[in-house]
């Protein structure tokens, strides 16, 4: 559900606005209405220091695995001068990798030419001579150059041979083949240099390993730099008055904090009015779910937050992601190391409860849905358990009902929308909305039920029932869905809304991917099994690689199938659910000044 929230309008002196948002700051329930985006230089200037924040806490992420098991090498730096620090030692590593590789580069080209001396070299052309080299593909060096031109090889490859022919520079000289580029340094130079630069890399990586140790104190310092943006945000946004001696600011807090609130503003100089928030307002969303539902909240945060106005629907579409989500995934087994994993995330890692909730509860969904075809690993309980009695091997649901099972949950999710929207639009006094939605529903559980019944040759419903449903249902969709001043009219605009059907038949038809991919997971299950079956005839080690390829091949499909089960579903929520309980969103997210 939505927390309410009241609106306070505040008049402060301009001279003490400082100080008094730093005590709401410390207060840290005030939400003051200001810009999310920087709005001036110097709120530009700290967002972009943010940036260089988050970005260095990234690459020191990415580059703990490259520093593994080198010596951090402390540097003093100030909570001013870290960034730079840090920003300095990212710039030479940068430039110390690009020389490495340029240098890896020239040590290939150098050593083809084989061990020579730059003094020479120097030396020849103090006497008046020029040397030309040159690189010939075997097949096309010709012994006769030998005995025509002064040439010296230098080396022969496989494939070439690099030779040199000294000529007097007041001499022209000509030669068959184009002349080629001769290195700058020789390899053995080249390759002292390339240590001195991998020195300095290691170097370089044993400052960084003692950057990645203050990653830590990086946040708290980004943190500090969040919240002055936060402050001086909400500073500019007030509105001076009293030839700016004054400034008004508008803020919000939850209606259950209007004692603790009251009480502190009335410890400060500041004068201020209190009264309900009203979507007008446009006041920001906090959520206040139980322990179940808060648990999907980072599901919807994936899509838009509800308006102030506008039902929260995360208790709603909460169960129904659990079961769709075991639905997908398709395998009591996976579900029972879902449920591991995140009792050990709730317990053991503190910071990621939340997400440890999520998945907990998903391996709940996910060993109660796959019950029904009695899958386990890629098995059946009816195989693993072969003194089950044929009564309860008779209630595992075949793939057939499955189908059908994932089709009716569909059919039932719709109408729970269409309901649940009917019930929020009578609490609004929306009479024709309200009316229209259960007629839906109305009309959808009709068709359900007609059509299973045509199929299984009977009337799942009595005559009289099947006929209130129907006409009941028709007629308000007709009378409500488009509501004019001349009632009689409704029915004539009414039947344009029943092209609307064709909708909730593709909405209904979606709901099958809940039944393919469930399927799809177990026949890749039932692959690995049989895959690592025949691994166990190989002799002395075919039984270790029977186990290695179980846990392997299971973990892959599980993981390939978590994915599928996680994505499909936030569809269906999104797209089916959301739509269908005329969801709009578009809330802002309640963010109080706080340190």
């Amino acid at each position: 559900m939505i927390v309410r929230m009241t609106k306070y309008s505040f008049v402060v002196l301009s001279q003490e606005l400082d100080s008094f948002l730093l005590k709401l700051q410390e207060l840290g329930m005030m939400d003051i209405t200001r810009s999310v985006r920087p709005i001036d230089q110097n709120s530009k200037e700290m967002v972009e220091v943010s940036s260089r924040y988050k970005s260095a806490i990234s690459l020191l992420g990415r580059l703990a695995k490259e520093c593994e098991g080198i010596t951090p090498i402390a540097t003093e730096a100030s909570d001013d001068q870290l960034l730079q620090t840090v920003e300095k030692v990212f710039a030479a590593k940068d430039e110390a990798v690009a020389l490495r590789a340029q240098l890896l580069r020239d040590i290939q080209e150098s050593e083809v030419w084989g061990e020579f001396s730059t003094v020479d070299i120097e030396r020849l052309h103090q006497l008046g001579f020029q040397p030309h080299f040159y690189a010939v593909s075997t097949k096309r060096y010709q012994q006769s150059w030998e005995q025509e031109y002064p040439l010296q090889i230098l080396n022969t490859t496989s494939s070439k041979v690099y030779f040199t022919i000294v000529a007097p520079v007041s001499e022209e000289f000509t030669f068959p083949i184009q002349e080629s580029s001769f290195p700058q340094k020789p390899a053995s130079e080249l390759r002292a240099e390339l240590k001195e630069v991998e020195q300095r890399l290691l170097e370089i990586r044993g400052r960084i390993a003692g950057f990645i140790t203050q990653t830590g104190r990086l946040q708290q310092i980004n943190e500090r730099l969040l919240n002055k943006l936060d402050l001086y945000l909400a500073s500019v946004a007030s509105v001076k008055e009293g030839e700016e001696t004054i400034s008004v600011l508008e803020g919000f807090a939850p209606t259950s904090e209007d004692a603790a609130i009251c009480e502190f503003l009335d410890s400060t100089s500041a004068l201020y009015i209190t009264e309900k928030a009203t979507q007008e307002d446009n006041p920001p969303v906090k959520l206040k779910n139980n322990w179940f539902a808060r648990a999907f909240e980072p599901i919807g945060s994936l899509y838009v937050l509800p308006k102030y106005d506008e039902l929260d629907l995360t208790p709603f579409y909460a169960p129904f992601y659990m079961l769709f989500f075991g639905l997908c995934l398709g395998d009591m087994g996976y579900g029972l190391l879902l449920v591991i994993a995140g009792l050990v995330a709730m317990f053991a890692l503190p910071k990621f409860r939340g997400y440890g909730q999520l998945v907990f509860w998903l391996g709940i969904g996910s060993l109660v849905m796959p019950l029904l075809s009695g899958t386990f690993f890629g098995m059946k309980l009816a195989e693993i358990i072969p003194s089950m009695p044929d009564d309860i091997k008779g209630l595992f649901f075949s793939d057939l009902k499955m189908f059908w099972f994932a089709i009716i949950f569909g059919i039932f999710q719709i109408v729970f929308a269409k309901v649940m929207r009917g019930i929020d639009c009578l609490r609004r006094k929306m009479w024709d909305n309200a009316l229209t939605n259960f007629g839906w529903a109305l009309v959808v559980t009709w068709c359900a039920f007609a059509y299973a019944g045509m199929e299984m040759g009977t009337n799942l419903l009595p005559p009289m029932v099947s006929n209130v449903i129907g006409i009941v249902g028709l007629v308000l969709v007709l009378f409500c869905s488009k509501p004019t001043k001349f009632f009689l009219l409704r029915p004539v605009m009414g039947i344009i809304s029943l092209y609307d059907i064709t909708g909730f038949f593709g909405d209904v038809l979606s709901y099958i991917r809940l039944f393919g991919l469930g399927t799809t997971g177990g026949i890749l299950a039932l692959v690995i099994n049989s895959i690592s079956m025949q691994l166990s005839g190989i002799p002395y080690i075919g039984w270790g690689l029977t186990v290695l390829m179980l846990i392997v091949g299971h973990l892959a499909v599980m993981g390939l199938s978590i994915l599928g089960a996680f994505v499909h579903p936030v569809r269906l929520t999104f797209v089916e659910f959301y739509k269908n309980a005329e969801f709009e969103g578009g809330g802002r997210e309640y963010k109080p000044l706080k340190k």
